[in-house]
């Protein structure tokens, strides 16, 4: 019932670093622990280097140097400094900053003047020192408190800025950096940047060919042509074709990364599709021109406007205040430019016009199977215990995908009763699965359909006609830690690599982790995820204490669940190696079984070296199926 005693005491005004704690999704999304690629720690990173890419881009500092040692972050670029007179400002006044004058920051990341005032915020400590010609200041923080202000002094270090921070484990818990979403963050920049070198712990990242380098690195020897790489005033695009299913792409504005695209993402895919028809005067369909694209773009525009602080998704409809609408200035840069790459380069436009018309017959040939399929979907929705979907898409028709929604896939009906029981309704989901899925390696996607699992998981991730409308942010496969656990997880590893790839590489999909053992005295319970936590449990707690094995989610109950998809869910990518191509390691895991595979599974699985012997002929047979 309302407070009947409503008055003004009630009101209260929060200073800004108070707003940025009570409100930290505001301002850096969702928190997390690190696991995902749009975790806040990666946020509070960015926003600290866009500063210095911004210096870089304005002409001065060639170099961003970065350290990262356990949870203590270190970012020093050389550009021209923070004004000594204003370095305290600049970190810790809300709507402070040099990039107001549209003039000297015309096409910059951050122009609202938030971004490191968040970090401070939402660090522990924070410290800024500025170098500016022959002068230093240096100033302290915790949590966004002024703690010591230290007096100008002479120094010898070249002009620039640099900012050490360590996250709050108050608002940050368990968190780590994992080193590959860094990587590709930093590998981002130097695409971005040519002629700027990072280096992270002493790796440097540099790039002289722009997103010609991005997707010569995200793409192999499956291509179907050579990389088209298309460069103009402010807008700059790589793309080509490969064998995989689904579209992938890697946009970006003012050197942001734009992971949920936008109208200029899909203004390139609009404008793709009508190039590249006038190109060969046929009507094809927009999916079979756009099927196993990979395509990279870039853009500069002034005042961008983007859909939260994170800056993930481009709202902009005009490249300018005054200037032309975003649509139509790259349809016209396509039109002229690819059309002119491909009159010049026949072997391509022969190779990208063979791809098309393959999509074309496999399109066709699934056409009735679908249509089967699809109304299958429909009617087994409506009595479907296998999706238990939670509140935030019950109540959103549209079912637009929010960053904190998860889906489990589960084996069986007592692993999924258990976190259906204990899972956060509103936004936790569970898809139950039915014994082992198919191993469905070097399959057509034909067997999507005519697979009712395949085909009733697909309509509840809602990526049939691509990943733009995924429903759920976290794909989490929830199995048990024992044998067949591991062998569906590889399945429907399977599936996604085979078919959804893009889902995997945009870092959708994950693995739970769940406690192999249970050590628990009269006054204290730990859960231990592995032999080595299992250990140091029992010398805490003492050796007399009891220990339990779970070897199925099924026996953990939903009370103790709860513990384990809360708040400090432990969950990890899945990553695919920058060097692995990815045919291979489908081949090498998932195809005809060989004396090395079984080597592997004997060497890295982890459990009890007897229990995988008994096992593992089951497992490489199963595995060859």
């Amino acid at each position: 019932m309302a407070n009947s005693n409503y008055s003004e005491d009630d009101i209260r005004s929060l200073d800004w670093k108070e707003h940025i704690r009570l409100r930290p999704g505001m301002y850096i999304g969702k928190l997390g622990d690190g696991s995902s690629l749009d975790d806040g720690i990666y946020i509070l990173l960015k926003e600290i280097i866009d500063n210095s890419i911004d210096e870089f881009v304005m002409g001065v500092g060639k170099q961003i140097d970065l350290t990262i040692t356990d949870h203590k972050v270190i970012v020093r670029d050389y550009g021209r400094g923070i004004p000594l007179g204003k370095v305290i400002d600049c970190v810790s006044k809300i709507n402070t900053g040099g990039k107001y004058d549209s003039k000297a920051f015309q096409k910059s990341v951050g122009l609202n003047g938030v971004g490191t005032k968040a970090v401070n915020a939402l660090s522990a400590s924070f410290k800024v020192q500025s170098f500016r010609d022959g002068r230093t200041k240096v100033a302290e923080f915790s949590r966004g408190e002024l703690t010591q202000e230290f007096k100008e002094e002479a120094t010898t270090q070249k002009n620039g800025t640099c900012i050490t921070f360590i996250p709050d484990d108050q608002i940050f818990r368990n968190f780590r950096y994992i080193h590959e979403f860094m990587e590709n963050m930093l590998w981002n920049y130097a695409f971005l940047n040519a002629g700027l070198t990072i280096q992270l712990n002493g790796e440097k990242f540099a790039s002289q060919r722009g997103l010609y380098d991005l997707l010569d690195r995200k793409t192999d020897e499956t291509i179907r042509y050579p990389i088209i790489h298309l460069k103009g005033d402010d807008i700059e695009i790589a793309m080509t074709h490969n064998s995989q299913y689904g579209e992938e792409y890697y946009s970006f504005v003012n050197g942001q990364h734009t992971t949920q695209g936008g109208t200029h993402q899909a203004a390139f895919r609009e404008a793709v599709v009508k190039t590249i028809r006038e190109y060969y005067k046929k009507d094809f369909d927009a999916s079979d021109i756009r099927a196993s694209i990979v395509a990279a773009i870039s853009i500069r525009i002034q005042e961008p406007v983007f859909e939260s602080q994170t800056k993930t998704k481009l709202g902009s409809i005009n490249a300018a205040p005054e200037g032309p609408s975003i649509r139509n200035w790259i349809n016209d840069f396509l039109k002229k430019e690819l059309d002119n790459y491909l009159h010049k380069h026949a072997d391509a436009a022969d190779a990208l016009l063979k791809r098309i018309l393959q999509s074309e017959r496999e399109r066709k040939e699934i056409a009735g199977i679908k249509k089967l399929a699809n109304e299958r979907a429909k009617k087994a929705a409506l009595h479907n215990k296998k999706l238990r979907d939670c509140k935030v898409h019950l109540a959103d028709e549209k079912h637009v995908r929010r960053f904190d929604t998860t889906l489990f896939i589960t084996e069986g009906d007592s692993a999924s009763g258990s976190i259906t029981k204990s899972r956060d309704v509103e936004t936790q989901a569970v898809f139950s699965l039915k014994g082992k899925p198919l191993n469905c390696f070097s399959l057509t996607k034909k067997i999507v359909y005519e697979n009712e699992e395949f085909n009733l998981l697909q309509h509840a991730l809602n990526i049939e006609d691509g990943i733009e409308n995924l429903r759920y942010n976290n794909i989490v496969i929830a199995t048990d830690a024992d044998v067949d656990g591991m062998h569906i997880r590889l399945l429907m590893m399977t599936f996604f690599l085979q078919f959804f790839p893009d889902i995997v590489k945009a870092g959708h999909v994950y693995i739970l982790q769940t406690p192999l053992f249970r050590v628990r005295n009269k006054k204290e319970t730990i859960y231990c995820y592995s032999e080595q936590e299992r250990k140091n449990a029992l010398d805490k707690l003492g050796q007399k204490s009891e220990i339990t094995r779970f070897k199925g989610l099924g026996e953990i109950s939903p009370e103790e669940f709860e513990l384990f998809i809360g708040k400090d869910i432990r969950i990890d990518p899945v990553i695919i190696p920058k060097d692995q191509k990815m045919q291979q390691l489908l081949e090498y895991y998932m195809g005809k079984n060989t004396p090395a595979r079984q080597e592997f599974i004997v060497k890295n699985l982890r459990f009890e070296k007897e229990e995988i012997v008994a096992e593992l002929p089951e497992i490489a047979g199963e595995l060859a199926d």
